[in-house]
């Protein structure tokens, strides 16, 4: 963990990097040193229908839903959040001083007991940085 999901308003099609965006979440998240590559998973959606505040089609927003595995300390979480939230407003800088958007992070820590894995992702990660070398 953790899962980074990205869920934006389908106006921002062709004004959006989604490469970029997605680089910076996950770059971030790694960077932080709280999670393993192994485990991070980053994508995007777009939302097609949505109402944003006074329903102007140029409203868009962009919010990120950061899920974790549970044990880290609520220190920890937010520090994690806020570092991910921080490189993705740089990311989106000029964006938003163009036009009305409205962005949000929430991190969720999701239950030990009702979660349910089979990752075999760490091993491969571990033997491709060793045959990188």
């Amino acid at each position: 963990m953790p899962h980074i999901l990205i869920e934006y308003s389908a106006n921002l099609r062709g004004q959006l990097d989604l490469p970029r965006l997605l680089e910076a979440a996950h770059t971030s998240a790694l960077a932080t040193g709280v999670f393993p590559l192994g485990g991070l998973r980053t994508r995007a959606y777009a939302a097609e229908h949505y109402r944003i505040a006074d329903s102007h089609p140029d409203n868009a927003f962009i919010h990120i839903m950061v899920r974790v595995g549970h044990g880290r300390d609520l220190e920890t979480r937010k520090r994690a959040g806020e570092a991910i939230f921080t490189a993705v407003c740089e990311r989106l800088a000029s964006l938003q001083e163009r036009i009305p958007l409205g962005l949000s992070l929430e991190m969720q820590e999701i239950d030990p007991v009702l979660t349910f894995k089979k990752n075999n992702l760490h091993e491969y990660v571990r033997r491709r940085a060793v045959g990188a070398k």
